[in-house]
Formats: C-alpha cells, structure tokens, sequence
C-alpha cells in the first residue's frame, strides 16, 4: 500500500512538474535582463517597459479582448437556449438533426471550420454585400459560432441534474414561464454560466487558426501576432507578454471561483433558512 501511494505522488508530481515547469521558467525568464531568452544575465523589468511601447502588440491585445468578449457574450446566449432546447424539449421532431449540428464544432478541425466560414462570408459579401470584408465582426461571428457548442453541453448538462420540481411549484403557484427562468432557473445554473462563458472567453483569446481564416489586415488577434513574432525568434517580450496572460488567467479563475462558492453558501444558507421555517412549525 506504501508503495502503491509512493508511486502515486511521484506520477502525480511528475504531471504537475511537466504542466506547470515551463509556465514557471516563462515567468522567470521574462524578468531577465539577457535579449536571449535561455540566458540568465540579471533581474530586470525592462521587456514588460518594452512590451508597454509595442504598438503592434497592444493593439492586437486590445483585438483580441473585444472579439473574445463580444463573442463569449454571443455564444452564452444562444449556448443557454441550445442547451435548455435539448435538456427540456424532450423528444421531438428533428431532434437527432440538431444535436448532431450542435456538436459538429465540438469534434471539427479548426482548419476545416475555419476555411468553411471565409466561404461563407465571401459567398454572404458576394450575395448581399454583408459583411464587408474581413475584420472583427467576422472573427467575433466565427468565434461565437464554435464556442456556442461548448457552452451548450455545459448547460445541458447543469439542466439535467436540475430538480424541476422547484420551477413546476412556481408554475403552480401562478408565476409565468418568463418569471421562472429569470426568478428562479436563472440564479441556479449562473454557476454553469459563468464557466460558459469563461471557456467562451479563453476558446476565443486563444484561438489562431479560426482567426487566421477569417481575419483581415486591420483585424490582426494577439495569437497571430505571437505566432508571427515567434517564428522569427522568441523575443522576451513575448515572455513578458505570457506572464502578464498567467495573472489574468489566475486573477479570473479566483474571482470565478469566489463567485461561484458565494453562490453556494448563499444557497445553502438559504436551505438551512427554510429547514429551520419547516421545524418550527
């Protein structure tokens, strides 16, 4: 049994190590004072000045939050409503149709995605002259288009182990259908929401192939200028680049986290509320 826990912690230790090493030199190295990103020379936080000054890079940063906002918005919504349709709907007429096109983006290449959607907006400029181009509406559109399937089966999934009971008692009581998914659905699957759309987001931030299709000159993603950048050498500006990507991954994780365990206790204390109401009478 020993041995068995000893190899355990090792492998376990040996996973964390290969995940979470590289992260840890990245921030390391991006405080170094060397133009060579392997050679340590000194601390200094002259990269992440230099960072500040890149036009090139903020200006992609800036691209890239927009269309990851916008899009993470736009598939939470439309995700919500594809997955209460499959977890409340039951059985009806066409329903083997559209889950198998909800969950074609889940298991598609990027490339085929992404080369599918530039067609379809020249075919759409071509027929209607909308859109115009390509830029970041085109990239908000594509993007919200696969993260929405994510969202979904996330949502689906809460809904599933969802108790109806609680939203047909506020049925019965006289409340309408709209009042009861915002009084009462709503603030139970937030949680399942809140992740959505934080997977949304990071989908989006992330993604360089979709972005690539369907981007045009003046719509260039922070990925791409990365991608770019990096094949002409790492630069420690990139490394600073990463580091300050790591806290604000870190910071939202924590704040979700937080939200969603303030969420909890609020429920539970409201069921330790209405057991204590239960007793007394």
């Amino acid at each position: 049994m020993r041995n068995r826990s000893f190899f355990l912690l090792t492998a376990l230790g040996f996973g964390f190590a290969f995940l979470y090493l590289p992260i840890l030199l990245l921030i390391i190295y991006s405080f170094n004072e060397n133009r060579l990103v392997t050679v340590w020379s000194g601390f200094s936080t002259q990269w992440y000045g230099e960072l500040l000054r890149d036009d090139n890079i903020l200006d992609a940063a800036w691209v890239s939050l927009r269309v990851a906002f916008f899009s993470a918005t736009i598939s939470t919504a439309l995700g919500t409503i594809a997955g209460m349709v499959m977890a409340r709907f039951g059985r009806f007429k066409g329903r083997t149709l559209f889950s198998g096109m909800l969950s074609a983006p889940l298991v598609m290449p990027e490339v085929i995605t992404g080369l599918s959607l530039l067609l379809l907006f020249v075919a759409l400029e071509g027929l209607i002259g909308v859109p115009q181009g390509r830029g970041v509406s085109t990239i908000t559109i594509a993007h919200a288009t696969f993260t929405m399937a994510f969202v979904a089966v996330i949502i689906q999934s809460r809904l599933s182990q969802m108790d109806e009971s609680i939203e047909e008692a506020a049925l019965d009581l006289g409340a309408r259908p709209a009042k009861v998914f915002f009084a009462i659905t709503l603030p139970i699957i937030s949680p399942a929401l809140v992740a959505g759309w934080l997977l949304a987001f990071t989908m989006s931030l992330d993604d360089l192939v979709v972005a690539s299709f369907t981007s045009g000159p003046s719509s260039t993603t922070l990925p791409m200028v990365v991608f770019s950048s990096v094949r002409l050498g790492v630069s420690p500006k990139i490394n600073a680049l990463a580091t300050l990507l790591v806290l604000v991954a870190a910071l939202t994780i924590l704040i979700a986290a937080w939200f969603m365990r303030r969420q909890e206790s609020q429920r539970e204390k409201e069921a330790a509320a209405a057991s204590a109401e239960q007793d007394r009478f």
